[in-house]
């Protein structure tokens, strides 16, 4: 297999995806107009009435000739049931768990070194990447917990070198390490945009050098919604800059997580940002689990990688980057509702310090943020499993 490329491309078609309504039609209609080849990534996926259509959808595919792969993280999607993936190898389907880990006393045990990715790429022509997963929780009729997220559909050169990236997860190769001189380019054009990977070979910090560029060539706007946010301190320095040059800099956080100890790290970093002129907002109608950011008139960025240290330091993630000027619109108009209809802005705090426990409690967080990546890069890395189902005797093969 030649080597990955995955260069800027000019030429792409974009079209933005918000939460599952939207999401798992357009993943249902590109596979169904499959001819030869689907892959499909995704940290989790349930056996619930989403999971079993894209079940359904995979094997509809397969059993008319398509080349279907399948891979699920092993901490992310570990109840899925024998039969559920049996009659999804039984049609042709193959089907692939990375990193697969018994429970110790009904505790997952892979916690680290995640396959984070939310991919689906089709016939080398179109592709599919965010951070929704295949599960229930990313429809409206969910309740209350039914996710905000998003996702981009790219059509043109650039899903030529998606699927490239997630043929060659699937069959251990190594993409090829960028040289230092493009890691960051992000050539002027309408249409242009690039994958952008985070893993624990050559890309180890891909994702957050991107959004620093970003951060870095703003003039004017900069306008981000993540869902767990506790970046390093590097970001955190360009996010604190951009405000201080000028730049109007707006934060879209959780306000009703899913995960509680996620707002509270958040929190701790507020009034720092706050008195450096970034503006914080809180969604509350429901919660936060998209990933983006859009930067100016045409600079967006959608995908897995959320902005804390499993991510960023951790995680094997996949975001699109592009200077497209109808993506940009059309992401910065939905962030921009989300805003004005069910946010509340975080004010500043009365008394700076707000104490002298917080204030030290903040010089640790700092200290903390500032040295996290490198910590967390030198933990023990086992070299993951790539488990692959057969449909009559199960085969394991390693993958880096």
């Amino acid at each position: 297999m030649n080597a990955v490329n995955l260069g800027w491309r000019e030429g792409n078609r974009y079209t933005l995806l918000e939460n599952g309504e939207v999401y798992f039609p357009a993943v249902r209609r590109a596979i169904e107009a499959a001819k030869n080849e689907v892959l499909v990534e995704t940290f989790i996926l349930f056996d619930d009435k989403v999971g079993q259509e894209l079940q359904q959808v995979l094997i509809a595919a397969a059993q008319r000739g398509v080349n279907v792969d399948l891979l699920v993280d092993g901490y992310g999607s570990d109840e899925l049931s024998e039969a559920f993936v049996a009659a999804m190898t039984a049609s042709g389907v193959r089907f692939h768990i990375f990193d697969p880990r018994p429970r110790l006393l009904g505790i997952r045990t892979n916690v680290f070194r995640r396959m984070h990715r939310k991919i689906v790429a089709v016939d080398g022509v179109c592709a599919l990447v965010g951070g929704i997963n295949f599960s229930a929780d990313h429809l409206p009729d969910f309740g209350p917990q039914a996710k905000q997220d998003y996702a981009v559909q790219v059509d043109g050169p650039l899903a030529a070198d998606i699927a490239d990236y997630a043929r060659a997860a699937l069959a251990r190769h190594r993409p090829r390490r960028w040289r230092r001189g493009d890691r960051d380019s992000m050539p002027d054009g309408d249409g242009g945009g690039r994958l952008v990977v985070r893993d624990n070979l050559g890309h180890t910090t891909d994702i957050e050098r991107y959004y620093r560029a970003g951060l870095r060539s703003a003039k004017h706007d900069v306008l981000i919604a993540n869902a767990y946010f506790f970046p390093g301190y590097r970001l955190l320095r360009d996010l604190v800059k951009a405000a201080r040059r000028g730049v109007r800099v707006r934060l879209l956080l959780q306000g009703e997580p899913d995960m509680l100890v996620a707002r509270l790290a958040a929190t701790m970093l507020y009034d720092y940002l706050i008195a450096a002129g970034v503006e914080i907002f809180e969604y509350c109608k429901r919660p936060l689990h998209g990933k983006v950011a859009c930067v100016d008139d045409d600079w967006s960025t959608v995908g897995s990688s959320n902005l804390d240290p499993l991510s960023l330091a951790l995680n094997l993630e996949a975001n699109v980057v592009a200077r497209d000027a109808s993506l940009n619109s059309a992401l910065r108009a939905s962030l921009e509702r989300l805003i004005a209809q069910d946010c509340k802005p975080v004010p500043a705090a009365s008394k700076p310090t707000r104490g002298l426990r917080r204030f030290w409690l903040g010089v640790v967080v700092f200290h903390f943020l500032r040295r996290f990546p490198v910590w967390a890069g030198s933990l023990p890395a086992h070299k993951p499993r790539l488990h692959t189902v057969k449909a009559d005797s199960p085969s394991e093969s390693e993958t880096a």
